[in-house]
């Protein structure tokens, strides 16, 4: 599964913003062509982020497109605009069906080939943001190898669903819980919404905790001052990889004394519990792996 705790979005017609993400610690950078663009701003955008993809990957970034959806007219000509060995993927808005995805895996296709690049190598995001794509969700997550996440995006659901958006986040739950869901059932990592209070930190610190419990591994931000809180909320505690660390030092132990359960602390544990352990020391070791490229960089 891809390393994706913290995404962040800069609107993609907004060169000072760009230029001041090339100093941003997100995992990816989302240069966006869709809800933070104003309409008469869409083509300008595109070639705005024509330009600053690869001055941002050249500084280490990973960079990744979010595109407008297939319905406006625009994706072909965005796909064209951003696809170069510089991109790491594309964000697709408001996707309903597998057949979307698949439509702009067709469109993908060549221009990748045509762009020297090898077949699969530009990823994709698919947002999940209506009860028709809600419906279609398990389908939509395993409609190309190309997707290595999928994204809910609460405002433009309960916007579909005709319900009001609070802050506690009751009324998308089900929806909420069931893109981390489908996400888990074929692999690929989970992506929140952006908690659209950027000046409210806490705000941020338990909503991004509600959906770590729920099972997603990442988060979008809206704002740099964001991040932070995101990659440490989406990145294992400290205690639970030492204790990870422990349950596979005495798991080794127990199995070259041919057992398949050992006690520590008074708790069983079992290969579930192993696993939980190797996932998360996975997970660290691919962080610092990141981490030290991004310090060679």
């Amino acid at each position: 599964m891809e390393l994706l705790r913290s995404l962040i979005f800069v609107p993609g017609n907004r060169a000072n913003m760009l230029e001041r993400a090339l100093d941003f610690d997100a995992d990816i950078i989302m240069v966006d062509l869709e809800d933070s663009v104003p309409a008469a701003e869409k083509v300008n955008a595109r070639e705005v982020a024509r330009e600053w993809v690869p001055k941002l990957q050249e500084a280490g970034q990973r960079v990744m497109v979010r595109l407008n959806a297939l319905d406006t007219g625009l994706t072909r000509d965005e796909l064209a605009a951003v696809i170069s060995p510089h991109l790491y993927g594309v964000s697709v808005g408001k996707t309903e069906s597998a057949w979307d995805l698949q439509e702009i895996e067709r469109i993908i296709a060549p221009l990748e080939a045509r762009a020297g690049l090898a077949p699969g190598q530009v990823k994709i995001i698919p947002w999940i943001e209506s009860a028709k794509a809600m419906v279609n969700v398990h389908a939509m997550a395993s409609a190309s190898p190309r997707i290595i996440a999928i994204a809910f995006g609460a405002e433009d659901f309960t916007n579909d669903m005709g319900i009001q958006r609070t802050d506690d986040g009751d009324e998308v739950y089900h929806a909420r819980a069931t893109v981390a869901i489908a996400a888990r059932a074929v692999g690929v990592a989970s992506l929140d919404s952006p908690y659209v209070a950027f000046r409210n930190p806490e705000g941020l610190r338990k909503d991004a905790g509600v959906a770590r419990q729920l099972g997603y591994t990442g988060k979008f931000a809206i704002h740099p001052a964001q991040v932070e809180t995101i990659n440490e909320l989406f990145s294992p505690l400290t205690d639970d990889v030492a204790y990870a660390r422990r349950v596979m030092d005495a798991w080794y132990e127990a199995e070259a004394n041919g057992r398949g359960s050992l006690a520590l602390d008074g708790k069983m544990v079992d290969v579930p519990v192993v696993k939980r352990a190797q996932n998360l020391l996975a997970l660290v070791d691919e962080i610092e792996h990141q981490l030290a490229s991004r310090e060679r960089r």
